[in-house]
């Protein structure tokens, strides 16, 4: 059984105008445990969308979201949160950490609704990732790079089984795009996890075996342009 799978999955979304518009229609998708795959997708596409859906952020007007044969889609709001902090990373593009809390304090708070906060593990991993000197800066005080890797660090402080990534690179520059991505592909690989990556860039999906375009199995994609996604990440399109 695959650790991931979306069967007949549908989301629609109501336009300003009062039509209604499809974002997602993808009969079939699979991801096995451990596996490491790119997402690619044109603007539009439906990417955060689908990343958002298989989180629970976002419940889908019909289908299913099995994650090791549990259908996210049917469970409760907050059987849901429960379900991301025990078994799910999330890296969204906008990072999305709390300015008031340090480096430190935002890991260990991303630990509170999973297993609990648990200090020298989010300590253990901040130093790996560099920050050993900043575990005490807020995020204003890091710069885009170092917020990226705090990000990093709370979606990995869980140990999660599954890890989404929402063009985990996309604020950085090449050197450190390389850094970022050999960091979460090896810590994903060493804690066991599956790892699914959205990217508009060829240099990141071209690392991976395994590349995905949504348009090709989005039928939505095909036909219609997707309205705007309204959730955690700060409007961003799909």
């Amino acid at each position: 059984m695959p650790l991931l799978e979306i069967q007949d999955l549908v989301k629609t979304y109501r336009a300003p105008d009062g039509e209604v518009q499809t974002v997602l229609d993808v009969a079939r998708f699979e991801l096995e445990a451990v596996e490491q795959v790119a997402l690619v997708g044109q603007s539009g596409s439906g990417k955060t969308t689908l990343l958002h859906a298989i989180a629970g952020i976002l419940r889908p007007d019909s289908g299913a979201v099995r994650f090791d044969g549990l259908n996210l889609a049917q469970l409760s709001e907050a059987r849901r949160d429960a379900f991301r902090a025990q078994q799910l990373g999330y890296v969204f593009q906008t990072f999305n950490l709390l300015q008031g809390y340090t480096a430190l304090e935002n890991v260990l708070l991303g630990m509170v609704f999973g297993p609990g906060p648990d200090r020298a593990w989010a300590r253990e991993l901040l130093t790996r990732l560099g920050l050993a000197d900043r575990l005490d800066h807020r995020p204003a005080q890091l710069s885009v790079g170092q917020q990226q890797r705090v990000a990093l660090a709370r979606a990995l402080a869980n140990r999660p089984r599954l890890v989404l990534a929402d063009e985990p690179t996309g604020n950085l520059d090449p050197e450190r795009a390389q850094q970022a991505l050999e960091l979460l592909t090896g810590l994903c690989r060493e804690q066991g996890a599956a790892l699914l990556v959205v990217t508009h860039d060829a240099r990141v999906s071209d690392t991976f075996e395994r590349v995905v375009d949504l348009g090709t199995i989005n039928r939505a994609a095909r036909s219609a342009t997707p309205a705007p996604v309204v959730g955690l990440a700060g409007g961003q399109r799909p």
